[in-house]
């Protein structure tokens, strides 16, 4: 898609702070972060949001989590808790129709979350 601009993160056509990469997926950190720890996990290829789910791309979900547990563990995080967080919609908070994940984590999370 040529107007996503996670998409223009994933082909590098603009810059995005990369701490994970793989064939499936990126993680970037995220530029307004929430928390000392705020990365975010996207699939390389479009994906508008969660409701784009269905049985040709639903192994996505499962590796997305995968690679949260293996960030959370790394930046140590993994011990006293982390959050993963999807918004879906413009209700829902989603601000860029690309699949994405947020893993938080490095302070207290309160609930409700807002």
């Amino acid at each position: 898609m040529t107007d996503c601009i996670f998409c223009k993160i994933v082909n590098g056509e603009i810059p995005g702070d990369r701490v994970y990469e793989d064939d499936r997926v990126i993680a970037i950190n995220d530029i307004n972060p929430q928390a000392p720890v705020h990365i975010l996990i996207l699939p390389k290829s479009h994906i508008k949001s969660v409701m784009e789910i269905d049985s040709d791309n639903e192994d996505i979900l499962s590796h997305i989590f995968k690679v949260a547990c293996r960030l959370a563990a790394e930046k140590g995080i993994d011990r006293k808790g982390f959050r993963i967080v999807n918004n879906c919609g413009e209700e829902g908070g989603q601000t860029v129709d690309h699949l994405h994940f947020h893993l938080l984590g490095g302070r207290f999370m309160e609930w409700p979350p807002g």
